[in-house]
């Protein structure tokens, strides 16, 4: 549903089933901005972050989780945006327009 809502705002929305997927599709199509799950299978979102700030630092990263204050880490370098579940897609769609302005890379 968020992937249809994406390109139904006219962005581009490459999806990933999981942390490893989504590296090389950010390593590969050179992303604008990631929006971030902190539970995945296999490699959780804390640990897909780390990787993604070496692969691409400076990309904005919008963290989604049910739990902000229990699975998230403070301290972790790179997040733009902490944004609870379910997802108002407003506040989401208005977070992204922002970063990627302050990023010079909204359409």
């Amino acid at each position: 549903m968020l992937s249809r809502v994406l390109l139904d705002e006219g962005y581009d929305a490459p999806t990933a089933a999981n942390g490893r997927e989504g590296l090389k599709i950010a390593a590969a199509l050179g992303v604008d901005l990631v929006l971030l799950d902190l539970k995945m299978p296999g490699m959780n979102g804390q640990e897909t972050l780390k990787e993604l700030n070496v692969l691409c630092p400076g990309l904005p990263v919008i963290i989604m989780t049910a739990f902000p204050g229990r699975h998230f880490d403070s301290g972790l370098n790179g997040v733009s945006a902490l944004l609870q579940k379910p997802l108002d897609f407003p506040i989401l769609l208005e977070a992204i327009k922002k970063l990627l302005a302050q990023a010079g890379a909204y359409k």
